[in-house]
């Protein structure tokens, strides 16, 4: 594993919200240097999945109709969602529901590598922190892909790095709403 201490996520970029309502969407965009069939296999092998997603799959989720149980890592307590694969065509687009949040991915060659595109609603008090979170799962995916993992910073453990903490401060700013642990922040009486 390559030294984690040398890690340092960019600046809060390919993101967006789209707003409908109370429903809102957090929509990510990241190119990877790595081909179309290379992502997929990460989006959807078990053994991948473990090094880099904020989940474990007890199964691929590479075939449409395949139920696999996704637990959240890292939570205080492990959420178990069962998940129904309702979209996979290789390796252009998956799309299946996690723990009641819709996961469309899609994937684009780009040169040699990838446009890898998310759209996930998730509830507006916690979408830049999720930003911050999907944003150093991708920069762990890319250097996962190229040989050079530096391990999976999921849950507790992404938001005590000190990345995370300025991209949710990023993020927040970028989407015009106020961080979601202001309340964390606010001075005591």
């Amino acid at each position: 594993m390559t030294d984690r201490a040398q890690y340092a996520p960019g600046p809060a970029s390919g993101a967006q919200v789209l707003k409908d309502g109370e429903k809102w969407t957090l929509v990510l965009v990241r190119e990877l240097r790595h081909s179309p069939e290379k992502v997929w296999r990460a989006l959807t092998d078990p053994a991948q999945l473990r090094e880099w997603a904020p989940f474990d799959s007890d199964g691929s989720l590479g075939t449409v109709g395949t139920t696999v149980k996704l637990t959240t890592v890292g939570a205080p307590t492990p959420r178990v969602t069962d998940t129904t694969v309702t979209r996979a065509d290789a390796p252009k687009r998956l799309e299946y529901n996690w723990g009641g949040f819709d996961m469309r991915w899609e994937l684009e060659a780009l040169g040699g590598g990838t446009r890898l595109t998310l759209w996930t609603n998730i509830g507006h008090r916690f979408i830049a922190m999720g930003a911050a979170g999907w944003h150093i799962c991708f920069d762990v995916l890319d250097r996962l892909l190229a040989g050079q993992p530096i391990g999976r910073m999921v849950g507790p453990d992404a938001i005590k790095f000190g990345g995370w903490q300025r991209l949710n401060a990023e993020y927040a700013k970028q989407f015009g709403i106020e961080r979601a642990n202001s309340r964390l922040d606010a001075p005591k009486r």
